[in-house]
């Protein structure tokens, strides 16, 4: 039976009607299955994983013995046609991701409308509770929820939603975005500290940590405090891209090889989250994905990405958003058991791959869906992730050079009017910036928008490819 999603009164209730603009950007979760269906395709001949082969890595601080596959719960599935989970599938993809020994589950206040707490602990309830891990956060963002009372409620309600009476792994969600300032009136300044250490103390939290985004200050702050804080774990966005050009791809970014060395330094877990990029280093254009069905045919394109990741010794757990019980298995067969990469295949793709990567220039968007919903309607991460598909397909229609540019030109057009319609492309950007604050790669939204914008009307208006550059 399907669950229904949260009321927006519900919604509004729980975290109050200020915050809806800024929790609800964090949902994570799809309106639509149609465009991860496609990457269902590579995945027709796929054997099953076995049981019992999990890779299992021991938490140094709490000696929690946790599978190297973690489920994100922020990529749930989706009735058909609806804007209701499905809680059923939800239940199938976390039994069967238990049996083959998956036992750390990841999730969040905000994630999925509100919805993925709930949808989690209904699918948990059925399995004892020593099975498994779960991890939430304090996501309170929103300035409504700077006070203790606010993050204590938020607390408390993740643990009715989830059915339990103690969090394994408590995270502070997303820190650095704001600057160290903020971080202290979210954390520090109002008590909230204090509160959650009294809590572990307690043992209501066994693990206290925090994801972090943004200002490497912040972070390399935090660590400092470590003596005060005794961090448990971290978590941080770790891929081949990341390792050594996320200040490449956007300066504001700190490269993974720096975060991840700095916690194994002072022997903190690393918690893996966004491996794949949110599906960009598993949806490759066609020379590369040549390249790494040289190294091995039978390896799926993603499966590198995991296997770069599991590979580093001092990383806890990776998370994964499955929708598809196909994804779900591919990364079993990832992890079931890891099969460490060699220093040359580390090197192929955290070098060589990734420096092309690098030289496409697309726009860095994981398709998170952390700046939605856009008060003007406008769905930015589809609009950025068909332009980055076509670039990366060579199909981008360049004018002037271009032979195939009328054809190009019109699949552009008419695709673009498939995927995100006519009242929700970048021309209805007002250049208002309430979305860019909350996206974790921070992309200049506005100004990558209105890029667009400017290439699809040079599009229209030059049919024959006389083109503006």
């Amino acid at each position: 039976m399907a669950n229904k999603n949260i009321s927006r009164r519900s919604f509004l209730k729980l975290f109050g009607a200020g915050t809806v603009a800024t929790a609800a950007t964090l949902t994570g979760c799809k309106k639509s299955n149609k465009v991860q269906e496609s990457a269902v395709e590579e995945y027709k001949n796929q054997v099953e994983p076995p049981v019992g082969k999990m890779t299992y890595r021991t938490n140094s601080t709490a000696k929690d013995k946790v599978s190297l596959l973690g489920y994100g719960m922020m990529r749930l599935p989706m009735l058909p046609d609806s804007d209701e989970f499905d809680q059923e599938t939800i239940n199938k993809l976390v039994d069967y991701a238990i049996e083959h020994g998956v036992n750390y589950f990841d999730t969040s206040p905000v994630y999925c409308r509100g919805v993925s707490e709930r949808s989690t602990g209904i699918a948990l309830k059925k399995h004892p509770r020593s099975s498994y891990y779960v991890a939430t956060k304090l996501s309170n963002f929103n300035k409504d929820y700077w006070t203790l009372e606010k993050s204590i409620e938020m607390y408390h309600n993740s643990m009715k939603e989830l059915q339990v009476d103690y969090i394994d792994y408590y995270l502070l969600h997303s820190v650095g975005g704001g600057g160290l300032e903020e971080f202290k009136q979210r954390y520090i300044d109002n008590g909230v500290m204090d509160y959650l250490l009294k809590e572990r103390e307690a043992g209501r939290i066994r693990n206290l940590g925090f994801s972090f985004h943004g200002d490497v200050g912040v972070f390399d702050w935090l660590l400092e405090q470590q003596d005060k804080y005794r961090w448990d774990f971290v978590q941080i966005e770790l891929n081949y891209l990341d390792w050594d050009f996320a200040d490449e791809i956007n300066k504001r970014n700190t490269d993974a090889s720096y975060l991840y060395k700095e916690l194994w330094s002072r022997g903190i877990p690393s918690v893996v989250m966004e491996p794949l990029l949110g599906g960009r280093l598993a949806t490759l254009p066609q020379y590369i994905v040549s390249q790494l069905k040289g190294l091995d045919p039978a390896k799926s394109v993603a499966s590198w990405a995991f296997r770069y990741a599991g590979t580093h010794e001092g990383v806890l757990t990776v998370l994964s958003g499955m929708t598809y019980m196909e994804h779900l298995k591919d990364n079993l067969l990832s992890y079931c058991p890891l099969v460490p990469l060699n220093e040359e295949e580390m090197h192929t793709l955290d070098q060589e791959i990734a420096q092309r990567i690098v030289g496409l220039e697309n726009i860095p968007c994981n398709d998170c869906q952390y700046c939605m919903p856009c008060p003007y309607g406008i769905d930015i991460p589809a609009i950025f992730v068909h332009y980055n598909k076509c670039k990366n397909e060579g199909t981008l229609p360049y004018g002037v050079g271009d032979d195939e540019y009328r054809k190009h030109r019109r699949q552009y057009l008419v695709s673009l009017e498939r995927v995100v319609p006519r009242d929700r492309q970048p021309d209805h950007c007002i250049q208002c910036g309430q979305c860019e604050p909350h996206c974790p790669q921070n992309i200049r939204i506005p100004r990558e928008l209105r890029k667009i914008d400017e290439f699809i009307e040079n599009l229209k208006r030059n049919p024959d490819g006389v083109m503006e550059g």
